[in-house]
């Protein structure tokens, strides 16, 4: 169908263009409110600045369509092709994309704010900066997305795929990520406070400078895990495992954990919680203790 055939007849009232071939077509800043392109084939097409909110695009074939900018809240775009699309920018709010295919697209700086992404790929996605707040990613393949600074504050993240995600300055305040598999997942800088990683898998996490106030940790296995500078300030880290992780320079004021697990960690100026005074008086003729008393200045083995 040409361009002008589909504004004319929306002009005359009509939304219903099911299964139409759209493919390369140039719909940039056009506006097709609450417009029927299920099963459409969009393939290449410009719609970036276009205005689609309400828009029904479920099943549409929008491989690397351009959708830069464009203004679609409460879209359907359940089961879309959306592989290799540009959304950079794009306002998605409140939309439902469960089961859409969206490996590899550009979602720099997009809005889904409270979206439906169950079961959704979006693996090796670039989600830099993108807004997820509220949003329920259960299912979603996140696998080498980069999801740098991020807002995830309230998002549903169970059964998710995170392999070798880049959260790196990402908010994550309050997230459930109980028993998750974050194994040498980026996380530094990132905002977890009051985060549950309850028995989750973060062997050889990066999680260096990031907020982490309350979160529970309580039988994670943080492995080999660098934990510089980290605030742990009342976490809880009871049962945690933490042979060979990078402590130093952590503040764990207040923090939940035994003596016993700091076995084989790096303590280089870690602030410990107060409780720790006997043990640094009975380890304090084997390691060199500062003058804070709640800084321990080497590693213990």
């Amino acid at each position: 169908m040409k361009v002008s055939d589909l504004l004319r007849r929306y002009e005359q009232g009509e939304i219903d263009f099911t299964g139409i071939d759209l493919q390369g077509a140039d719909l940039r800043g056009v506006i097709l409110i609450g417009v029927n392109l299920s099963k459409a084939n969009l393939t290449g097409a410009n719609l970036s600045r276009a205005f689609l909110m309400g828009a029904n695009f479920e099943g549409a074939c929008l491989h690397r369509t351009n959708l830069s900018f464009v203004k679609m809240n409460k879209a359907h775009l359940a089961k879309a092709d959306l592989t290799k699309a540009n959304l950079s920018g794009a306002f998605v709010v409140r939309s439902k994309l469960s089961k859409a295919q969206m490996s590899g697209a550009i979602l720099v700086g997009a809005n889904l704010r409270a979206s439906a992404l169950v079961n959704a790929n979006l693996c090796s996605a670039d989600l830099n900066g993108i807004n997820l707040r509220g949003a329920d990613l259960t299912g979603v393949n996140l696998k080498w997305s980069n999801l740098r600074g991020a807002r995830l504050q309230g998002a549903k993240l169970t059964g998710h795929l995170l392999t070798g995600v880049n959260l790196r300055g990402a908010y994550l305040n309050g997230v459930n990520l109980a028993q998750a598999e974050l194994e040498g997942v980026n996380l530094s800088e990132a905002k977890l406070n009051g985060v549950n990683l309850t028995r989750a898998n973060l062997t050889g996490a990066n999680f260096s400078f990031a907020q982490m106030r309350a979160a529970r940790l309580n039988g994670a296995n943080l492995t080999g895990a660098n934990l510089e500078g980290v605030c742990l300030k009342r976490a809880n880290l009871n049962f945690a495992q933490l042979s060979n992780a990078d402590l130093s320079d952590a503040d764990l004021t207040d923090a939940q954990l035994k003596e016993n697990q700091l076995y084989g960690t790096c303590l280089t100026g870690t602030i410990l919680p107060a409780s720790f005074q006997d043990y640094l008086q009975r380890t304090s003729g084997m390691y060199s203790v500062s003058s804070t008393p709640l800084s321990h200045q080497m590693s213990v083995s």
